[in-house]
Order: structure tokens, then C-alpha cells, then sequence
């Protein structure tokens, strides 16, 4: 029987494969200061929420999405913008929370949002 951490463990390492460290179990997390954080969002978040049957993944991002962008939680929109391009989101849809928070989280929101979207999913390009 799986616990919630481990359920969680086998979520993110298949929505953001690039925050987990290789065969370990262990995530790629500061260590110091507020240290358990990571392992409560794993057991709690992914564990317990995102595995909920009400809503699929793709449901689930772009709900995110909207609360993070709400938020202008940049940090953590750099990680959900190419997740929920994995998880079955178009970048078109991605452009379209941006615009439509705008209405209700502000232009302020929106326009970090977008700026962050530009940063995540258009890096510039290398001119060697």
C-alpha cells in the first residue's frame, strides 16, 4: 500500500521530471531554512490533492494556474507553465488564462504572468 508521499513522489516526477534528482526519492530542495516545506507540499499537494479523482491534470493546471497568476506567485508559475503543457494544455490556452485573469486578478497580475509566461516558454535563443 502506497502513502500519500509516496503517491505524491510518483505524480511530480511525472509532471515536473526536472525537480526530481535522478533514481532517488530525494527532491532537489534548499536545505536551511523552512527545510520540511517541500516534503509537506509533496505529501500534502500532490499526494493528497492532485491525485483527487474530481479532476484530471489538465483541469488541475489550468485551475492552478489561475490562483498562481491571482497570486503573481512567479516562482511557482515558472514551474506550473511547461507542467501544464504537460499536461495536455496548448500554449494557446496558457496565453488565454493570462488574458482572462486580467479581468479578474488585475492587469498587474496578467502582465507578470505573461512576463513570466515569455521567460518560461520563449527562452532566448543562443547566437553561437
Amino acid at each position: 500500500m502506497s502513502t500519500a508521499r509516496d503517491d505524491g513522489l510518483a505524480l511530480l516526477r511525472q509532471m515536473i521530471p526536472d525537480l526530481t534528482s535522478g533514481d532517488s526519492d530525494q527532491l532537489r530542495l534548499r536545505d536551511g531554512f523552512a527545510t520540511g516545506l517541500g516534503e509537506q507540499s509533496l505529501e500534502t499537494v500532490f499526494g493528497r490533492l492532485w491525485v483527487r479523482p474530481g479532476l484530471d491534470l489538465r483541469a488541475r493546471s489550468l485551475v492552478t494556474l489561475g490562483i498562481l497568476i491571482a497570486l503573481r506567485a512567479d516562482t511557482e508559475l515558472r514551474i506550473h507553465f511547461p507542467t501544464a503543457l504537460r499536461n495536455g494544455l496548448t500554449r494557446e490556452e496558457l496565453e488565454e488564462v493570462v488574458f482572462h485573469s486580467a479581468a479578474y486578478a488585475g492587469f498587474p497580475a496578467a502582465a507578470l504572468a505573461g512576463q513570466v509566461g515569455r521567460e518560461v516558454l520563449d527562452p532566448p535563443q543562443s547566437t553561437e
